[in-house]
């Protein structure tokens, strides 16, 4: 007899969105930065709403009123539409994050690979898991497309149910520092918590790398009290958290410190797979992970082997489930091309990823070939950063569109330039449909070349203006000749 299909629900008892709006439905307005709730009220009502909840301060049209008196909808008003949204959609699940393990991950890199990383060790552990990431989410190992890095509550908590619904233990979860700030994981106590490190990312939405910091701090309050809590020492802002909390179980991790709880050591210079020496309880362990390169991928899998470990699991048979693990959707994923070159997708979209992606693929080619843009009404001081890393590694580069929304693409290529210095210039061409430019940097190609196609990763559209179409990196390359 075949296992019944996981499924997660279409239909939300609480949501924000009306896609997910059914009869019954309580329907939350949230006044969000582009889009205001409100505007879509009658659309829910219309889809079987019965509760409306607004801020307190709203004002809605007679109209709507008298909308809301006809289909006899209820209206709550509350302080603050995003806390009420958690705490609704929690209560209407049951409240599963309170019944299974949820290990939380955040940082500016490494959150998606740590987190594939420890739940494919979590499930070859013998554990049932789930998995919320950018780059997929997974009940028992069954995929679904990602919404969010952290999505918003509604989704969360109908995961977090099914999860308790098919028997999972461990929950790994990314963390985004804007998921802190809007509340979409208000109520959760993580069982764990990772921190990977800090960096410069999110200036649209936090008005100084200050106030992002703070708010990736903002999880450290949800940590139970026993729970590991693991911060990477090589990191200068790992240091000053370490400095900043009394946590009771409080534990680092790192390659450069002397004093850590699990101390990695590189055993080669090799950057086609990860090896290292990974130092805990005075016994020394030798890791090798095949399915990832890099020195920066080093630090991912010492971080979730050393989750594992503070959680009370054995090591001796991780290196097994390492070398099953088949790395991650739109991170480093290679492909060869018809003319001896080879593409590699990545999702690399600010100055410290460019740089640990770049400068491992610079050994590994004669010549590198790096695509790129920057999406539109993002953070725009990381931009001729990101063009400064990029000519720094790269024999060409290829600046393209990148859902560039409702930004002139023009402004944003020249943001890019800003930070090229004229020393670099002539790599540089400029190609702003990004199915042409793909197409261009295989002209430029060779034998031996890569090709980078960064900032896309695993995302399969372009957000052009206010339209979002369908775009897929994979079948471009698979199209070349």
């Amino acid at each position: 007899m075949s296992p019944v299909p996981i499924v997660l629900p279409t239909i939300f008892p609480v949501t924000c969105h009306t896609d997910f709006v059914g009869e019954g439905t309580t329907f939350v307005a949230i006044e969000g930065y582009c889009e205001n709730g409100i505007n879509y009220i009658e659309r829910a009502i219309q889809k079987g709403a019965r509760t409306i909840v607004i801020n307190d301060k709203a004002i809605l049209s007679e109209s709507l009123c008298r909308l809301i008196t006809e289909h006899q909808v209820m209206v709550m008003r509350v302080d603050n539409t995003r806390q009420a949204l958690s705490d609704l959609s929690a209560q209407a699940a049951g409240f599963p994050a309170q019944k299974v393990k949820i290990i939380g991950i955040t940082g500016t890199k490494g959150k998606t690979t740590t987190a594939f990383l420890l739940e494919h060790c979590l499930r070859a552990a013998g554990y049932k898991t789930g998995l919320i990431s950018s780059a997929g989410n997974s009940v028992c190992g069954t995929m679904f497309p990602p919404s969010l890095t952290t999505p918003q509550p509604d989704y969360l908590q109908q995961f977090l149910k099914v999860c308790v619904d098919n028997g999972v233990e461990y929950v790994v979860m990314e963390v985004a520092a804007q998921a802190l700030t809007l509340h979409r994981v208000r109520g959760i106590e993580f069982d764990g918590v990772i921190f990977t490190n800090f960096s410069h990312e999110h200036l649209e939405f936090y008005a100084t790398l200050d106030d992002y910091y703070a708010a990736k701090c903002l999880i450290f309050d949800m940590v139970k009290p026993h729970a590991p809590l693991l911060i990477n020492s090589d990191d200068e802002y790992g240091v000053r958290i370490q400095e900043q909390l009394a946590h009771k179980n409080l534990k680092t991790y790192g390659f450069l410190c002397a004093l850590v709880h699990y101390k990695g050591y590189y055993q080669s210079a090799a950057v086609q797979s990860v090896c290292f020496t990974m130092q805990c309880d005075n016994r020394a362990l030798s890791i090798n992970c095949p399915a990832l390169c890099g020195q920066y991928n080093a630090y991912n899998i010492l971080a979730a082997l050393s989750m594992m470990h503070a959680l009370g699991m054995s090591l001796l048979s991780m290196n097994d489930a390492l070398k099953t693990f088949k790395g991650v959707p739109g991170r480093l994923q290679y492909s060869q091309l018809p003319n001896g070159a080879r593409a590699v997708i990545d999702y690399a979209h600010n100055p410290s990823s460019f740089h640990a992606v770049l400068s491992t693929l610079r050994q590994l080619t004669h010549h590198l070939i790096v695509l790129f843009g920057a999406g539109g009404g993002k953070d725009i001081l990381k931009r001729p950063i990101m063009g400064s890393i990029a000519c720094k590694y790269a024999d060409v580069v290829i600046l393209t569109a990148d859902n560039p929304r409702r930004e002139d693409i023009n402004d944003i290529m020249y943001d890019i330039q800003k930070g090229i210095t004229l020393e670099h210039q002539h790599k540089v061409i400029v190609e702003v449909d990004r199915a042409v430019a793909i197409h261009t940097a295989y002209a430029y190609s060779q034998p031996g070349s890569i090709i980078a196609l960064l900032g896309k990763g695993p995302d399969e559209y372009q957000i052009i203006g206010t339209v979002k179409s369908f775009f897929s990196e994979k079948n471009i390359l698979q199209e070349l000749r």
